[in-house]
């Protein structure tokens, strides 16, 4: 269930006609703006992690040409 609340707001003129702007030239309203720039306020950050890189393995090259049907059954019925 969503709940709605309405809230005031004191925002100067100059921001206001800013954000009246960015809205009608997303196509939303400017609630719709707000919102999602308040969502994005407080939403937790993703930090980027340092990963190591994968290990490399050797396959010791390939057993069967899985092009052909007759090799690949025989190798798994082998």
């Amino acid at each position: 269930m969503v709940i709605h609340m309405k809230m005031t707001l004191n925002i100067s003129d100059v921001t206001m006609i800013a954000v009246k702007r960015e809205a009608a030239r997303r196509r939303q309203t400017m609630t719709e703006l707000v919102e999602a720039a308040l969502r994005a306020a407080v939403e937790p950050k993703l930090r980027e992690v340092d990963l190591s890189p994968l290990p490399e393995f050797s396959s010791g090259g390939l057993r069967v040409n899985v092009a052909s049907r007759d090799a690949l059954y025989n190798t798994m019925e082998g």
